[in-house]
Protein backbone atom coordinates (compact mmCIF):
# COMPACT_ATOMS: atom_id res chain seq x y z
CA UNK A 1 0.00 0.00 0.00
CA UNK A 2 1.15 3.27 -0.87
CA UNK A 3 0.22 6.76 1.07
CA UNK A 4 0.71 10.32 0.26
CA UNK A 5 0.66 12.58 3.46
CA UNK A 6 0.83 16.22 3.34
CA UNK A 7 1.59 17.85 6.95
CA UNK A 8 0.77 21.63 6.66
CA UNK A 9 2.27 24.12 9.50
CA UNK A 10 1.39 27.58 9.92
CA UNK A 11 2.84 29.88 12.70
CA UNK A 12 1.18 33.23 12.69
CA UNK A 13 3.13 36.03 15.02
CA UNK A 14 1.16 39.19 16.17
CA UNK A 15 4.69 41.02 15.82
CA UNK A 16 7.23 40.87 13.27
CA UNK A 17 9.95 38.89 14.41
CA UNK A 18 13.53 37.80 12.95
CA UNK A 19 16.43 35.08 13.05
CA UNK A 20 13.88 32.37 12.67
CA UNK A 21 15.76 29.27 14.08
CA UNK A 22 13.92 25.99 13.35
CA UNK A 23 14.45 22.23 12.78
CA UNK A 24 11.81 19.78 11.77
CA UNK A 25 11.06 16.36 12.04
CA UNK A 26 8.64 15.19 9.39
CA UNK A 27 10.42 12.81 6.66
CA UNK A 28 8.77 9.25 7.31
CA UNK A 29 11.41 6.52 8.17
CA UNK A 30 12.83 4.01 5.77
CA UNK A 31 12.99 0.63 7.47
CA UNK A 32 11.50 -2.79 8.16
CA UNK A 33 8.40 -3.02 6.13
CA UNK A 34 8.20 0.80 5.51
CA UNK A 35 9.86 3.13 2.45
CA UNK A 36 9.40 6.61 2.06
CA UNK A 37 9.84 7.18 -1.40
CA UNK A 38 9.51 10.64 -1.59
CA UNK A 39 9.37 13.67 0.73
CA UNK A 40 9.42 17.28 -0.25
CA UNK A 41 9.72 20.94 2.39
CA UNK A 42 8.27 23.82 1.29
CA UNK A 43 8.75 26.83 3.24
CA UNK A 44 7.81 30.40 3.08
CA UNK A 45 9.63 33.29 3.67
CA UNK A 46 11.98 31.29 0.90
CA UNK A 47 15.10 30.21 2.50
CA UNK A 48 17.24 26.81 2.13
CA UNK A 49 17.10 23.47 4.86
CA UNK A 50 19.70 21.70 5.51
CA UNK A 51 19.48 18.10 6.57
CA UNK A 52 20.74 15.78 8.89
CA UNK A 53 20.20 12.14 11.10
CA UNK A 54 19.82 12.61 14.50
CA UNK A 55 21.81 9.73 16.65
CA UNK A 56 17.96 7.95 17.01
CA UNK A 57 17.85 8.18 12.69
CA UNK A 58 15.28 10.50 12.38
CA UNK A 59 15.56 13.15 9.74
CA UNK A 60 15.76 16.09 10.78
CA UNK A 61 15.63 19.41 8.48
CA UNK A 62 16.90 22.73 9.54
CA UNK A 63 16.49 26.12 8.55
CA UNK A 64 16.63 30.05 9.44
CA UNK A 65 15.20 33.13 8.23
CA UNK A 66 16.89 36.29 8.98
CA UNK A 67 14.75 38.62 7.85
CA UNK A 68 11.57 40.34 9.08
CA UNK A 69 8.41 38.17 8.69
CA UNK A 70 5.11 37.47 10.93
CA UNK A 71 4.06 34.56 9.29
CA UNK A 72 5.94 31.67 8.44
CA UNK A 73 4.30 28.41 6.57
CA UNK A 74 5.97 24.49 6.55
CA UNK A 75 4.30 21.91 3.98
CA UNK A 76 5.96 18.83 3.95
CA UNK A 77 4.95 15.93 1.68
CA UNK A 78 5.90 12.64 1.43
CA UNK A 79 4.78 9.37 -0.17
CA UNK A 80 5.60 6.36 1.62
CA UNK A 81 4.94 2.43 1.01
CA UNK A 82 4.37 -0.02 3.56
CA UNK A 83 4.03 -3.68 3.39
CA UNK A 84 2.02 -5.76 5.04
CA UNK A 85 3.40 -6.84 8.25
CA UNK A 86 4.59 -9.75 10.06
CA UNK A 87 2.09 -11.09 11.95
CA UNK A 88 2.33 -11.04 15.82
CA UNK A 89 1.29 -14.01 18.02
CA UNK A 90 -1.67 -13.64 20.35
CA UNK A 91 1.01 -14.53 22.92
CA UNK A 92 4.39 -15.89 23.76
CA UNK A 93 5.72 -18.55 26.07
CA UNK A 94 6.00 -18.09 29.76
CA UNK A 95 9.95 -18.06 29.85
CA UNK A 96 9.58 -15.28 26.92
CA UNK A 97 10.15 -12.84 30.62
CA UNK A 98 13.93 -15.07 31.24
CA UNK A 99 14.39 -14.40 27.31
CA UNK A 100 13.99 -11.04 27.57
CA UNK A 101 16.14 -10.51 30.34
CA UNK A 102 18.86 -12.15 28.27
CA UNK A 103 18.41 -9.99 25.59
CA UNK A 104 18.65 -6.89 27.90
CA UNK A 105 22.37 -8.07 28.79
CA UNK A 106 23.36 -7.80 25.34
CA UNK A 107 21.00 -5.22 23.87
CA UNK A 108 21.73 -1.52 23.87
CA UNK A 109 18.15 -0.25 25.00
CA UNK A 110 19.28 1.80 28.20
CA UNK A 111 17.43 4.87 26.90
CA UNK A 112 14.00 3.16 26.52
CA UNK A 113 14.18 1.61 30.00
CA UNK A 114 15.28 4.17 31.96
CA UNK A 115 12.94 7.33 32.99
CA UNK A 116 12.89 9.96 30.38
CA UNK A 117 10.92 13.75 30.97
CA UNK A 118 7.31 12.89 29.82
CA UNK A 119 7.69 9.18 30.43
CA UNK A 120 8.22 8.44 33.94
CA UNK A 121 7.22 7.14 37.29
CA UNK A 122 5.00 9.04 39.57
CA UNK A 123 2.73 8.27 42.61
CA UNK A 124 -0.55 8.09 40.11
CA UNK A 125 1.10 5.86 37.90
CA UNK A 126 2.11 3.49 40.62
CA UNK A 127 -1.36 3.86 41.10
CA UNK A 128 -2.93 3.06 38.38
CA UNK A 129 -0.59 0.17 37.82
CA UNK A 130 -1.74 -1.38 40.97
CA UNK A 131 -5.59 -0.52 39.80
CA UNK A 132 -5.03 -2.40 36.52
CA UNK A 133 -2.89 -5.00 38.73
CA UNK A 134 0.37 -4.57 36.41
CA UNK A 135 2.80 -6.95 37.30
CA UNK A 136 5.20 -9.36 35.40
CA UNK A 137 3.31 -12.24 34.70
CA UNK A 138 1.96 -14.40 31.75
CA UNK A 139 4.12 -13.09 29.32
CA UNK A 140 5.32 -10.19 27.75
CA UNK A 141 3.17 -9.71 25.30
CA UNK A 142 0.38 -10.93 26.30
CA UNK A 143 0.62 -8.10 29.32
CA UNK A 144 1.60 -5.45 26.28
CA UNK A 145 -1.71 -5.68 25.17
CA UNK A 146 -3.20 -6.09 28.33
CA UNK A 147 -2.22 -2.70 29.14
CA UNK A 148 -2.90 -1.36 25.58
CA UNK A 149 -6.08 -2.38 26.00
CA UNK A 150 -6.63 -1.10 29.49
CA UNK A 151 -5.61 2.48 29.06
CA UNK A 152 -7.61 2.34 25.53
CA UNK A 153 -10.94 1.65 28.47
CA UNK A 154 -9.71 3.82 31.20
CA UNK A 155 -8.74 7.19 29.62
CA UNK A 156 -11.53 9.18 27.78
CA UNK A 157 -9.93 10.74 24.40
CA UNK A 158 -10.70 14.31 24.91
CA UNK A 159 -8.62 16.75 22.03
CA UNK A 160 -7.14 19.42 23.67
CA UNK A 161 -7.42 18.67 27.26
CA UNK A 162 -3.93 18.58 27.76
CA UNK A 163 -0.78 20.22 25.94
CA UNK A 164 2.19 19.13 24.79
CA UNK A 165 4.35 19.93 27.45
CA UNK A 166 2.28 18.06 29.58
CA UNK A 167 2.95 16.08 32.54
CA UNK A 168 1.43 12.46 32.75
CA UNK A 169 -0.19 13.39 36.41
CA UNK A 170 -2.42 15.61 34.36
CA UNK A 171 -3.59 13.01 32.05
CA UNK A 172 -3.62 10.47 35.23
CA UNK A 173 -5.71 12.98 36.90
CA UNK A 174 -8.47 13.41 34.93
CA UNK A 175 -8.35 9.70 33.45
CA UNK A 176 -8.34 11.87 29.71
CA UNK A 177 -5.87 13.00 27.81
CA UNK A 178 -4.73 13.17 23.72
CA UNK A 179 -2.49 10.70 22.11
CA UNK A 180 0.83 11.86 23.27
CA UNK A 181 -0.15 10.84 26.98
CA UNK A 182 -1.58 7.36 26.22
CA UNK A 183 2.00 6.65 24.59
CA UNK A 184 3.62 7.95 27.64
CA UNK A 185 1.77 6.66 30.60
CA UNK A 186 2.30 3.16 28.54
CA UNK A 187 5.79 3.50 28.19
CA UNK A 188 6.09 4.71 31.98
CA UNK A 189 4.38 1.54 32.89
CA UNK A 190 6.12 -1.02 30.71
CA UNK A 191 9.63 0.35 31.84
CA UNK A 192 8.55 0.09 35.34
CA UNK A 193 8.32 -3.92 34.38
CA UNK A 194 11.76 -3.52 32.24
CA UNK A 195 10.41 -3.72 29.14
CA UNK A 196 12.15 -1.57 26.64
CA UNK A 197 9.49 0.92 25.36
CA UNK A 198 10.07 3.85 23.06
CA UNK A 199 7.42 7.00 21.47
CA UNK A 200 6.71 6.71 18.05
CA UNK A 201 5.14 9.81 16.25
CA UNK A 202 3.71 9.81 12.72
CA UNK A 203 0.75 9.60 10.92
CA UNK A 204 -2.45 7.18 10.90
CA UNK A 205 -4.19 6.09 7.86
CA UNK A 206 -8.38 6.05 8.78
CA UNK A 207 -10.97 3.88 6.89
CA UNK A 208 -14.32 4.81 6.88
CA UNK A 209 -15.39 1.70 8.93
CA UNK A 210 -12.52 2.59 11.35
CA UNK A 211 -13.81 3.74 14.95
CA UNK A 212 -10.94 5.59 15.75
CA UNK A 213 -10.53 8.01 18.24
CA UNK A 214 -8.11 10.24 16.40
CA UNK A 215 -8.90 12.41 14.06
CA UNK A 216 -7.71 11.88 10.52
CA UNK A 217 -6.47 16.14 9.85
CA UNK A 218 -3.64 15.50 12.44
CA UNK A 219 -0.47 13.61 13.37
CA UNK A 220 -0.64 10.36 15.74
CA UNK A 221 1.68 9.02 18.43
CA UNK A 222 1.66 5.39 19.38
CA UNK A 223 4.42 2.84 21.03
CA UNK A 224 6.93 0.48 20.18
CA UNK A 225 8.02 -2.26 22.69
CA UNK A 226 10.99 -4.46 22.27
CA UNK A 227 9.92 -7.92 22.76
CA UNK A 228 12.01 -11.73 22.36
CA UNK A 229 11.90 -13.20 19.21
CA UNK A 230 9.55 -10.55 17.76
CA UNK A 231 12.08 -7.30 17.74
CA UNK A 232 9.81 -3.65 18.23
CA UNK A 233 6.35 -4.41 18.41
CA UNK A 234 3.80 -1.81 18.04
CA UNK A 235 0.81 -0.67 19.97
CA UNK A 236 -1.54 2.22 19.57
CA UNK A 237 -3.05 2.29 23.09
CA UNK A 238 -5.10 5.48 21.75
CA UNK A 239 -7.36 2.90 19.23
CA UNK A 240 -6.73 0.05 21.09
CA UNK A 241 -5.01 -1.67 17.95
CA UNK A 242 -1.42 -2.94 17.54
CA UNK A 243 0.68 -0.27 14.81
CA UNK A 244 0.49 -2.22 11.86
CA UNK A 245 0.11 -1.20 7.96
CA UNK A 246 -1.75 1.85 8.50
CA UNK A 247 0.52 3.47 10.89
CA UNK A 248 3.07 5.29 9.20
CA UNK A 249 6.61 6.01 11.94
CA UNK A 250 8.07 9.88 11.28
CA UNK A 251 10.89 9.92 14.36
CA UNK A 252 11.22 7.54 17.25
CA UNK A 253 12.50 8.53 20.76
CA UNK A 254 12.33 8.07 24.38
CA UNK A 255 8.98 10.80 24.28
CA UNK A 256 7.49 13.79 22.80
CA UNK A 257 10.66 15.59 23.95
CA UNK A 258 12.86 13.54 21.18
CA UNK A 259 10.81 13.67 18.20
CA UNK A 260 8.39 17.36 18.32
CA UNK A 261 7.72 17.98 14.18
CA UNK A 262 8.46 21.42 14.85
CA UNK A 263 11.11 23.01 17.57
CA UNK A 264 12.71 26.57 16.86
CA UNK A 265 13.43 29.90 18.88
CA UNK A 266 13.61 33.63 17.00
CA UNK A 267 14.40 36.84 18.31
CA UNK A 268 11.13 39.49 18.94
CA UNK A 269 8.68 40.35 21.08
CA UNK A 270 5.43 38.26 19.65
CA UNK A 271 2.21 36.10 20.65
CA UNK A 272 2.20 33.15 18.32
CA UNK A 273 -0.90 31.13 16.79
CA UNK A 274 0.01 27.46 15.61
CA UNK A 275 -2.23 25.93 12.86
CA UNK A 276 -1.72 22.60 11.51
CA UNK A 277 -3.44 20.53 9.15
CA UNK A 278 -2.39 16.79 7.93
CA UNK A 279 -3.83 14.69 5.12
CA UNK A 280 -3.16 10.70 4.45
CA UNK A 281 -4.67 9.69 1.57
CA UNK A 282 -3.55 5.97 0.15
CA UNK A 283 -3.23 5.54 -3.58
CA UNK A 284 -2.34 2.75 -5.25
CA UNK A 285 -0.38 3.70 -8.22
CA UNK A 286 3.12 5.30 -7.96
CA UNK A 287 3.62 8.81 -9.77
CA UNK A 288 6.26 8.48 -12.72
CA UNK A 289 9.71 8.19 -11.52
CA UNK A 290 11.28 11.60 -12.63
CA UNK A 291 8.02 13.01 -10.26
CA UNK A 292 10.09 11.39 -7.57
CA UNK A 293 12.43 12.83 -5.13
CA UNK A 294 14.72 10.56 -3.80
CA UNK A 295 15.24 10.79 0.16
CA UNK A 296 18.88 10.80 -0.06
CA UNK A 297 19.07 14.33 -1.58
CA UNK A 298 17.70 17.37 -0.62
CA UNK A 299 14.51 18.22 -0.30
CA UNK A 300 12.99 20.98 -2.96
CA UNK A 301 12.54 23.73 -1.44
CA UNK A 302 9.52 25.82 -2.98
CA UNK A 303 7.04 28.82 -2.28
CA UNK A 304 3.45 27.45 -2.19
CA UNK A 305 0.78 28.81 -4.31
CA UNK A 306 -1.55 31.57 -3.01
CA UNK A 307 -4.38 28.20 -3.70
CA UNK A 308 -2.20 26.39 -0.75
CA UNK A 309 -2.28 29.52 1.81
CA UNK A 310 -5.84 28.11 2.76
CA UNK A 311 -7.44 28.55 6.70
CA UNK A 312 -6.26 25.46 8.39
CA UNK A 313 -7.30 24.07 11.47
CA UNK A 314 -5.11 23.88 15.20
CA UNK A 315 -4.54 20.54 16.32
CA UNK A 316 -2.75 18.69 19.12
Amino acid sequence: MYFSIRHMTEFNYSAPITESVMEIRMQPRTEDMQRCLSFRLEITPRTTATTYRDYLGNHVHHFDIPERHKRLLLIAESLVEIRPPLPVPDSLSPSAWDELDILLESADVWESLTPSHFARPTALLYQLAQDLNITRRDDPLSLMREINSAIYDTFTYKPNSTQVDSPIDDALSDRQGVCQDYAHIMIALARELRIPCRYVSGYLFHREDDRARTANDASHAWVEALLPGLGWVGFDPTNNVLAQDRHIRVAVGRDYMDVPPTRGVYKGKADTELKVSVRVYPTEKLPPPEELTLIDEEPAIMSPTDSELQQIQQQQ
